[in-house]
């Protein structure tokens, strides 16, 4: 199976959840967890392990972030990493609606990781414009 993991700082991941449920409907295979103001990077990385409980070895993962190089994306690929999964994920800092949107429908369309890429990429930034 696919999962969708949403890391983010503060409730920026839970917000981008509740736009794609509000959008697309409930979807089980995404997961959101976000670093709340205080919490330690030891903290984080319990709650992303907490989150990713019902992830196996088997499973493949898109993990999209807030920011590049940001303490929670860093954190929740070093989980998937422990959980010998880094080679099954594909990781994208700079989250957007869109990326999220494409990512969700790529993995219920059960595209591969490759095309999921592509497709997130280039949704999310065509989505970015001056209006």
């Amino acid at each position: 199976m696919k999962y969708l993991l949403l890391a983010s700082h503060a409730t920026f991941a839970a917000g981008l959840e509740g736009a794609l449920r509000m959008l697309l409907g409930e979807r089980p295979f995404v997961l959101a967890c976000g670093m709340e103001e205080g919490m330690t990077p030891q903290e984080f990385e319990a709650h992303v392990e907490e989150t990713l409980a019902g992830v196996g070895a088997e499973d493949e993962v898109v993990l999209l972030g807030d920011i590049a190089g940001g303490s929670p994306l860093k954190g929740a690929a070093a989980v998937l990493e422990e959980k010998g999964l880094a080679n099954k994920t594909i990781t994208f800092g700079g989250a957007n609606l869109p990326m999220a949107i494409s990512a969700v429908m790529g993995i219920e369309d059960e595209l591969n990781l490759d095309a999921i890429h592509d497709a997130m990429l280039a949704d999310g930034a065509a989505a970015v414009r001056e209006v």
